[in-house]
């Protein structure tokens, strides 16, 4: 069974899944859902620490919670989370720095920048794995699940420059 909380934030309501132990799936109001059956249960130890993490985080400060999560997806699409979670707070990444880094990993020439953005697409635990942090050449602020009005204020919070 998995358990759901909501949190209201100043981007929107926020849904936080867990599977009793660890966080996996934390969706803004617009974000696809990936989980349909879900059991509301609002006073899970993860959700505590949660809603901790993301009051320090939407007060524009770098959370030093660490949340237990857990990432489910195919190898490449984990290997494309774990760099998203390198990102240090204030900080960005391109999608092309990203698939150079997994072509480094897997010890090939070269990694599209266009399958990066796929499963970037498909991060489900948004802000706490940090897809919001990851633009286009020359800063140019691209895709965001939630829309890029979402982007844009979750880059405002972390004071983060992007083009348009």
């Amino acid at each position: 069974m998995n358990y759901a909380c909501k949190y209201n934030s100043p981007i929107g309501e926020i849904t936080m899944v867990s599977d009793g132990r660890f966080l996996i799936c934390l969706s803004i109001e617009g974000q696809s859902m990936p989980f349909k059956e879900l059991e509301f249960k609002e006073n899970l130890y993860i959700f505590e620490l949660t809603k901790k993490w993301l009051d320090e985080y939407f007060e524009g400060n770098e959370p030093k919670i660490k949340i237990p999560i857990k990432l489910d997806g195919s190898d490449f699409r984990k290997d494309v989370w774990n760099i998203l979670l390198e990102i240090p707070y204030g900080k960005t990444i391109t999608y092309g720095e990203i698939a150079k880094k997994i072509a480094e990993k897997r010890h090939i020439i070269k990694m599209s920048a266009q399958a990066v953005g796929g499963a970037v697409g498909h991060n489900p635990i948004s802000i706490i794995v940090p897809c919001h942090r990851v633009l286009g050449v020359n800063k140019n602020i691209t895709g965001y699940g939630g829309g890029l009005h979402l982007k844009r204020e979750l880059l405002k919070i972390e004071k983060i420059e992007w083009s348009e």
